[in-house]
């Protein structure tokens, strides 16, 4: 029973750190369980004053480590929707806010041709995959990317303004989202990161600071809770049977007693004869 009760405990231990791993906090580093996977980082800013341009978005992923976000292929893209979509959902407060792709048209050392053609990734990628939204890039003085994340907006011609690409002027302030090389330890979201919301914000300061172990515990210990209630109240009917039984074992038969009594009698009848 007691081997039952460990493999439930651990069992309960690795769904809650599971749960925690796939949430995705803004700010926070999430990287998976192999290192096939890139890690990622999705800084959004309520305020809009705090919001960055490309070149300050750009430079706060190099001072960690990290590049503005590179896109290889289609799965690669839904896998960064459905990371949109769990920190934007409904109750986070987060809604409207696109956020800086690294692809960009700079004009170095570029030759002639078509304008989309001429979008390049910062980080050196080959990657030909674009996820334009309809009738983008309109380029001219928009060489900078954005993936769009407007969901009070009402649709376009293209639909719902969600996660296709726009160009868009580079000093323009926005989001952010940076890729990483993947980690052996990947790194769970903590529940409460830290945002910098003040006016004139650099690249210097609006990086997102990391909490401690303690919120970490809390996602795991708070799922083990019903388990636990569920091994007292196991483990407390297993006593109270085995100290029922026990205090049966010990008790002194009702023939044993008669018969005592019995063989008494006789002996007192004897001596009065």
């Amino acid at each position: 029973m007691l081997r039952a009760i460990s493999l439930l405990l651990g069992a309960t231990l690795l769904c809650g750190h599971g749960a925690s791993a796939r949430r995705v906090v803004s700010g926070q580093k999430v990287c998976f369980a192999d290192v096939k996977h890139p890690c990622y980082k999705m800084a959004y800013f309520h305020e809009l004053s705090s919001r960055v341009s490309f070149q300050e978005a750009r430079l706060a992923c190099e001072s960690e480590g990290g590049v503005l976000l590179s896109l290889q292929d289609e799965t690669e893209q839904k896998l960064i929707e459905s990371m949109l979509q769990n920190l934007t959902k409904p109750g986070t407060g987060i809604s409207d806010g696109d956020f800086w792709i690294g692809l960009w048209r700079n004009g170095d050392g570029q030759k002639s041709g078509a304008c989309p053609d001429l979008y390049q990734w910062s980080d050196g990628s080959s990657s030909q995959f674009r996820n334009w939204y309809t009738d983008e890039p309109s380029c001219g003085s928009e060489k900078c990317v954005v993936m769009y994340h407007q969901p009070t907006a009402n649709p376009g011609l293209g639909g719902p303004y969600l996660y296709q690409w726009n160009d868009d002027r580079c000093n323009m302030k926005h989001n952010y989202i940076c890729k990483y090389e993947p980690e052996i330890h990947p790194t769970e979201p903590v529940d409460k990161p830290h945002l910098t919301n003040q006016p004139g914000d650099t690249h210097d300061n609006v990086v997102v600071t990391e909490a401690g172990i303690i919120p970490n515990l809390i996602y795991v210990i708070i799922p083990t809770i019903p388990l636990l209630l569920l091994i007292l109240v196991a483990f407390g009917t297993c006593c109270f049977q085995m100290l029922h039984k026990s205090k049966g074992r010990t008790k002194t038969s009702p023939n044993q007693s008669t018969l005592w009594i019995s063989k008494s009698m006789r002996k007192e009848s004897g001596m009065e004869v």
